[in-house]
């Protein structure tokens, strides 16, 4: 068995033409606000991509970017002010933070109704009680990815996630619960991790080590949703080379499974177009107007 590539950059792509037209049919553009505090390389190209993306969908995007040294109590009355800002419809914090600020204390300072990441407690509190809320993106956009390979209903599949942490692993399985999935959380902890993942119909690795699940790991049949993002050397590719893998070995599980992730260019791409499906839902639940369809 070879498995069938699920192409994340095709299915991101969908949902931003899906947001581009709902934006066309609203009374006005909602706006999105992101805040970037310091140099980060990386997050600085994070941020271009997400602000570039806004902007094709037409969308309004608003810039903050401030220097390292600017205090926790400054960055928390910046959030305060885009908060009252009604021309504001979402509010992004680009994550990590600078060593010295708390970026748990800053979350929580986004209201709610405008956390377009889902990080708020508020949002979480929504996630659990099975509330309407904004959804955490890369957990929203593994749901969506496994049901372009198994159709929309994903009733009665057992899902395993493996990892725990409160942006992946908890609301993956929160969202995946939703869908009448049977869902296992697995961790450092768990005995025997192969073998459960073994008894997974959708197998969701967001650990963070590197190629760490193999293909005697999986399921025959499965749908394998990688979300690890790792970066190892690659002599192959010249003296000091690196390239990008998941927490999946994609050669060996994709021997096994029916459906699998690659990384890159899978679950990574529909984060963004995740988000920007996020401020549209803001924009409508803040302003009273309809949800488009299609969302």
């Amino acid at each position: 068995m070879t498995a069938a590539r699920i192409d994340g950059k095709a299915v991101a792509a969908s949902i931003r033409a899906q947001v581009g037209k709902a934006v066309a049919s609203l009374p006005s553009q909602p706006t999105l606000a992101v805040v970037l505090v310091g140099e980060d390389p990386a997050s600085q190209v994070y941020v271009r991509s997400k602000i570039r993306m806004t902007e094709e969908v037409g969308m309004r995007s608003v810039h903050h970017r401030v220097p390292d040294t600017i205090s926790q109590a400054d960055l928390e009355a910046l959030i305060t002010s885009l908060n009252e800002d009604e021309e504001v419809d979402g509010i992004l914090l680009q994550l990590p933070l600078p060593d010295g600020l708390d970026s748990d204390a800053a979350i929580e300072k986004i209201h709610p109704d405008k956390d377009v990441d889902g990080l708020t407690e508020t949002s979480a509190g929504r996630l659990v009680l099975g509330k309407s809320g904004l959804t955490p993106c890369t957990p929203t956009g593994c749901v969506i990815l496994a049901k372009s390979a198994l159709g929309d209903d994903l009733s009665g599949k057992h899902v395993v996630v493996v990892g725990r942490s409160i942006l992946v692993g908890k609301p993956a399985a929160l969202l995946f619960l939703a869908e009448n999935c049977t869902v296992t959380i697995a961790h450092s902890s768990t005995a025997d991790l192969p073998a459960l993942c073994r008894t997974a119909d959708i197998l969701v690795p967001a650990v963070g080590r590197a190629q760490m699940v193999k293909g005697d790991w999986v399921k025959p049949g499965a749908c394998v949703i990688d979300v690890g993002i790792n970066r190892i050397d690659a002599p192959e590719k010249g003296e000091g080379k690196t390239r990008l893998v998941g927490d999946a070995d994609f050669d060996g599980c994709a021997e096994v499974a029916a459906h699998i992730t690659p990384v890159p260019g899978g679950v990574g791409p529909m984060t963004i177009a995740c988000l920007l499906r996020n401020t549209v839902l803001a924009a409508c639940a803040r302003r009273g107007w309809d949800v488009p369809a299609g969302l």
